[in-house]
């Protein structure tokens, strides 16, 4: 007889795993929904100040409130347009997002009123004092004609770039019977047209606009800061 090979005659050894006990089943899950209460907390407070401050000036509109500027509704995103700086330099017109914009739209050999408005978009933005660094005022130059030299010293602080009519007509519009030359049109931070000032706008109405914009700041103050 062939000798017995004692090992394998021993019983298997089982490991034997004890159930959780109810109150740890309970922990444990009471500690999931925690995590996941306080992750929604931390969600929430980070959305907040966007939120309020759009709820703050697109929805709740009291009666008592008159803007003087038009509100688009609904607004429109930057197009995804290619556009020529000064110095021939191709860019997107998205680039401009992250800033508020004053716009105006003129051939290059802009006249009376490219020049008034011209001058109304930087006395705006000076008007905004310790803010105005939140504003970039653009002119959108709709031809391929050649800007007169003596207008380039009071653009230094604008930002100019060229743009065919045919391309800012897909994006911007003028009210009933106006063209796109006759505005000033305001660009949030996130690349929404939202308003539009009255056609021709005077000096004597500059201060409701800069009204207008002192309340678009205000609004954005939590979540919009200087620079892109």
């Amino acid at each position: 007889m062939a000798p017995t090979d004692s090992s394998s005659d021993q019983p298997l050894g089982l490991t034997v795993h004890s159930m959780p006990a109810p109150q740890d089943i309970a922990a444990n899950a009471a500690h999931t929904r925690m995590g996941r209460w306080k992750m929604l907390l931390v969600l929430l407070v980070c959305a907040a100040p966007v939120v309020a401050s759009y709820v703050t000036y697109y929805l709740i509109r009291p009666e008592a409130r008159q803007n003087f500027g038009t509100l688009i509704d609904p607004q429109r995103p930057l197009p995804d347009i290619q556009a020529l700086e000064m110095g021939g330099k191709q860019t997107n017109l998205r680039a401009l997002k992250g800033q508020w914009l004053l716009i105006s739209v003129a051939g290059a050999d802009c006249q009376a009123q490219c020049q008034h408005h011209l001058y109304m978009q930087r006395q705006l933005r000076e008007g905004m004092g310790k803010e105005k660094d939140r504003v970039d005022w653009v002119w959108l130059v709709s031809d391929e004609a050649a800007i007169a030299p003596s207008l380039l010293p009071a653009l230094g602080t604008a930002t100019v770039l060229r743009v065919p009519t045919a391309l800012l007509q897909t994006w911007l519009q003028p009210a009933p019977g106006m063209a796109l030359e006759d505005h000033l049109y305001v660009v949030d931070p996130l690349g929404n047209w939202m308003m539009r000032f009255p056609a021709r706008m005077g000096v004597d109405k500059a201060p409701k606009a800069k009204r207008d914009m002192e309340r678009l700041l205000r609004a954005s103050a939590f979540w919009d800061t200087a620079g892109r």
